[in-house]
């Protein structure tokens, strides 16, 4: 049994009495189920706050239980952690809590719980404001990162990040990625923690002017920069795409690599049951001296010769797993097909005594013969891309970001200098000197003079915002200049690391549906690996329920998720083309009865007339009268 002592009413100070005595079950982390009955006390004059009496609950049971609930803050915070930063599924939480603790909640009260877990959780980040944002004063600044994704336009989530802390400062659910619907969160967010020292964002035209709307909007001088990896990506797109596509659409007319498919299919299934002796044999003659250029003979030989198609079909191996334009897997098909195709012109110099591995070795040679002549013009396409992607890597080793890697949010950032930064802007500048001169007034390097000017636009038209990375620290803070990052590389690197955890938890590959229902909040359990974080809004995770306790102590009648849902939130205007309201709205038979029936009124002419609809007809004649 648990009674507060008792106390004067807040309002008239009048003492409070015994009103009535509550018994409930009760389950916690710390206590597991129990039964607990509770005294409750109410102003003897019979005081209102806000339509309700005044009345006086046990504070040692509201540090544990949230208002109108039976699960306790531990509860929820575990569960909102395991789904929100571990992405566990609802299973995999409702089973360990069975077996750790010996707790018994259902999936759905397992999601429920989640989503309490987020509101609690934007509700504290937005009381923790004043001391965040002075942390992020006490720093010299912060550069806002901002960036968006989705899933097939869909679930579209904008999110405010502070680069150096590495803090999320804000998560919205936008409608489509416009300027009109990223300005005002952005606004929203300098409000809340200052303007920035720096903004670093993509390449896309709605960030573009959304960044720029807003620095009109303070009026300050805030350097608004360009991410190094979108502006090469961006480059090399247009540099690269057209003779890429190109050399695709040729492969995929001649069906080079579906032959050559069905080709290694087919020695396979004659080698049959001997495959695994043939190729032990096959890899000791790779051991020895090719000197002769010789190919063994047997089985040997025909897995020799069906490993040679299965090399030119292994292309994907030479790229880096960085997708187009930094790799160009088309141009490593191309490269591979032909050194197989003059390897297997060579071979027959000095053929072996087997009729059927040089028979074998002729057929290859002649899926490939389309690869190694003039007609259909594989070796001029792959020759003007070869060129032009020698350009695009002498701007990718100006502004040293060979190295990218899709699983390093910090990589092409990390131990940057304000020196390097000075060679990358000087080696930057001799490209653009170097490409002016070498680039042809006339002749026949029509494609070389086309590539060199899509570079020089590019740095003609971002250059001012490729520069500016070094933010000077006031002399009170320490004085000296911090780097901003010269990528966007965390907010991908946080985009990739979400989207992984959902198709970790969802185990479906399209996230278009998971992301709609996402809430955008779930993003700020991000900032709960960040200690310092952590130690600002509530000291350490293990106390993180007596935070979200105190956000209720205000108001013990109701619980924050219940008056969040029950209040009014103002909505965004609706850009998108069909929304997951939309589509609940129209994917429907009531929806199609109203259409069939509207227009089968039209057809027979009766409109508000009292014949029954029929179901419209339409005659191929009819086309020409329609306008």
């Amino acid at each position: 049994m648990v009674e507060q002592p008792a106390e004067a009413c807040p309002l008239c100070h009048v003492p409070m009495h015994v009103q009535k005595t509550l018994q409930r079950q009760a389950l916690t982390l710390a206590h597991g189920l129990f039964r607990v009955r509770e005294v409750v006390q109410v102003c003897a004059a019979r005081c209102e706050r806000e339509g309700s009496l005044v009345t006086q609950r046990a504070r040692a049971l509201a540090e544990l239980i949230p208002p109108r609930s039976a699960v306790g803050y531990d509860v929820m915070v575990h569960v909102g952690i395991e789904r929100f930063v571990h992405h566990r599924q609802r299973e995999e939480i409702r089973a360990a809590l069975e077996k750790e603790q010996g707790i018994h909640l259902s999936s759905g009260e397992i999601s429920e719980l989640g989503k309490r877990f987020v509101i609690y959780l934007e509700a504290l980040h937005r009381d923790s404001t004043p001391a965040l944002r002075a942390a992020l004063a006490a720093d010299g600044g912060w550069p806002l990162h901002v960036d968006a994704a989705g899933e097939d336009g869909r679930g579209t989530l904008l999110v405010a990040l502070a680069g150096w802390r590495r803090r999320v400062l804000g998560a919205w659910k936008i409608p489509t990625e416009r300027a009109e619907a990223l300005l005002p969160r952005l606004e929203e967010v300098v409000a809340q923690f200052s303007p920035p020292c720096a903004i670093m964002r993509d390449l896309g035209q709605a960030v573009t002017e959304a960044a720029s709307s807003l620095i009109k909007a303070l009026g300050l001088s805030i350097p608004v920069l360009a991410c190094h990896l979108h502006f090469l990506s961006d480059v090399g797109a247009d540099l690269l795409r057209d003779s890429h596509d190109k050399l695709r659409n040729l492969f995929r007319q001649m069906d080079v690599r579906k032959d050559l498919r069905s080709f290694a299919r087919e020695q396979g299934r004659r080698l049959g049951t001997s495959i695994d002796q043939a190729r032990d044999d096959f890899r000791l003659w790779q051991s020895e001296s090719l000197a002769e250029h010789r190919l063994p003979e047997g089985s040997a030989g025909m897995a020799a010769v069906r490993a040679l198609a299965q090399w030119a079909l292994a292309y994907t191996t030479g790229g880096n797993d960085q997708g187009f334009p930094f790799d160009l897997p088309y141009l490593d098909s191309y490269t591979r097909c032909l050194h197989v195709a003059w390897a297997a012109d060579g071979f027959p110099c000095n053929p072996p005594a087997d009729g059927k591995v040089t028979k074998a070795l002729e057929r290859l040679h002649g899926i490939l013969r389309p690869i190694d002549c003039d007609v259909p013009f594989f070796g001029r396409i792959a020759r003007a891309l070869s060129e032009r992607a020698k350009l695009f890597t002498e701007l990718r080793d100006a502004l040293r970001l060979t190295d990218r890697k899709q699983d390093g949010p910090e990589s092409n950032d990390a131990g940057q200098t304000l020196e390097s930064l000075r060679d990358f802007h000087k080696a930057v500048d001799d490209l653009a000197d170097s490409l002016r001169k070498r680039r042809p007034e006339r002749g026949p390097a029509k494609d070389m003079r086309q590539a060199i000017d899509i570079a020089l636009t590019r740095l003609q038209r971002h250059g001012s915002y490729l520069w500016g990375h070094a933010i000077p620290i006031p002399d009170q803070l320490g004085a000296g200049i911090r780097l901003v990052d010269r990528t966007n590389n965390i907010l991908e690197g946080f985009f990739h690391t979400m989207k992984h955890g959902e198709r970790r938890r969802s185990g479906r590959k399209d996230l278009a549906h998971d992301l709609e229902r996402l809430p955008p909040a779930a993003a700020l359990a991000a900032n709960l690996t960040r200690p310092d974080y952590v130690s600002i809004v509530c000291g350490s995770l293990e106390q993180l329920p007596q935070a979200f306790a105190k956000l209720d102590a205000a108001n013990r009648s109701r619980s924050l998720p219940a008056l969040s849902i029950n209040g009014t939130t103002p909505r965004e205007v609706e850009s998108a083309s069909l929304s997951a309201v939309g589509r609940g709205l129209v994917r429907t038979k009531e929806m199609e009865r109203c259409v069939l029936a509207a227009a089968g009124c039209h057809a027979s002419g009766q409109i508000g007339g009292s014949k029954a609809p029929r179901q419209p007809t339409f005659d191929a004649n009819d086309a020409v009268n329609i306008s």
